[in-house]
């Protein structure tokens, strides 16, 4: 499946003429648009906004930014030939979100687009007139920096998101220091507890790097809780017999063993840190234990938010890396699965499913 960058969004909208006034994909909205200045390669773009019917001016119009989050944001939303709600993207936040839009729409790739939205009222459920969608469509083009309409023959059921919720979460005391960003940290630590739920749902153990088990979570130590293995020496699983192995596994994030006779993944948390670091442990666990065992399948994955996809992908793609066959999962695909088993209790998934999730780097 093809995946857009916020590299991507910024190349379409450079493509665009500067000071050029473009409008909103309303007709009735008479706010007119103009793109100042951007930042290649992801952003920030400056904007202006003006309302000739109230006599403004482009002088009047102050300037604004759209930022590379945003666009980000944006760009990870988007599927080939699949309609997108803006605003349910965004979630009523950024006040630049619609002017982005517009300025979208006027790239050759993107339309607009009224999908049919299913209305669902006690037990009767109703097609009604859809919403404003905007649709990425790469394998047909449109003529530059015009609005166009595309007739789609979809229904929209618009089924609210479900928020993630993560209990407090206490970090041990040598986490609290000024040379670390302690809520960079946090969000590594729940994405941590994010895979060791995964992992459950799917009947792995999960190893948590050493220095990682005392996070106090739901008033328990990660080390403690269900699931999570407290020694690699120990426990059983087919590295125990060997030091150089566990040495190395030491202070990998998050190891997944299944039935003490498979490793599944060998996952790196990459939020607090620079990617480089963790595919330089997961390589030097490779080569670990490339000197006891015979090769076996696994998967070598880098775990970061999803704005760090382009890094991710050009760190990986590294001559001294390539062996490692990385795989990128993006927050938002944990969170999801997350999600989907812990209000679906879905069982009787093979590991194969995380195929779905996880996208394989090197070609």
């Amino acid at each position: 499946m093809e995946k857009l960058t916020a590299a991507n969004l910024v190349h379409q909208l450079g493509l665009l003429p500067k000071n050029t006034s473009f409008n909103y994909i309303h007709s009735n909205t008479p706010t007119e648009i103009r793109i100042v200045n951007i930042v290649r390669p992801e952003g920030p773009i400056s904007i202006q906004r003006k309302r000739s019917d109230k006599g403004k001016t482009w002088t009047d119009a102050r300037v604004e930014s759209i930022s590379s989050q945003m666009i980000w944001r944006l760009a990870n939303a988007f599927i080939p030939d699949q309609p997108i709600n803006v605003d349910r993207i965004f979630g009523g936040s950024y006040n630049t979100r619609s002017a982005l839009e517009a300025l979208l729409a006027h790239t050759p790739q993107f339309y607009y687009c009224y999908p049919g939205r299913i209305e669902s009222t006690s037990s009767n459920n109703k097609i009604k007139k859809g919403h404003k969608h905007i649709i990425w469509c790469p394998n047909n083009p449109h003529a530059p920096s015009t609005l166009v309409e595309a007739q789609v023959d979809m229904v929209v059921s618009e089924v609210p998101f479900t928020d993630i919720v993560y209990d407090s979460l206490i970090l041990p005391e040598e986490m609290n220091n000024p040379a670390l960003d302690i809520e960079m940290k946090r969000r590594h630590s729940q994405i941590q507890i994010a895979l060791i739920e995964i992992g459950k749902h799917l009947g792995f153990k999960t190893w948590v790097a050493q220095n990682d088990k005392g996070i106090v979570y739901k008033d328990k130590k990660i080390g403690e809780m269900e699931g999570v293995i407290a020694s690699l020496s120990k426990e059983q699983n087919f590295i125990a017999p060997y030091y150089s192995a566990q040495r190395a596994a030491h202070l990998i994030d998050c190891i997944w063993f299944k039935n003490g006779r498979l490793m599944p993944a060998v996952m790196e948390v990459e939020h607090s840190t620079g990617v480089t670091s963790g595919l330089t442990r997961m390589k030097g666990f490779q080569d670990a234990l490339r000197e006891v065992l015979p090769p076996f399948p696994t998967r070598y994955v880098i775990v970061a938010a999803d704005e760090e996809r382009e890094k991710v992908y050009r760190e990986a793609s590294r001559p001294q890396f390539r062996e490692l066959d990385a795989r990128f999962f993006p927050y938002s695909a944990v969170e999801e699965m997350y999600v989907l088993f812990k209000k679906r209790k879905i069982k009787g998934i093979t590991e194969e499913f995380l195929d779905s999730y996880m996208e394989c780097i090197v070609s």
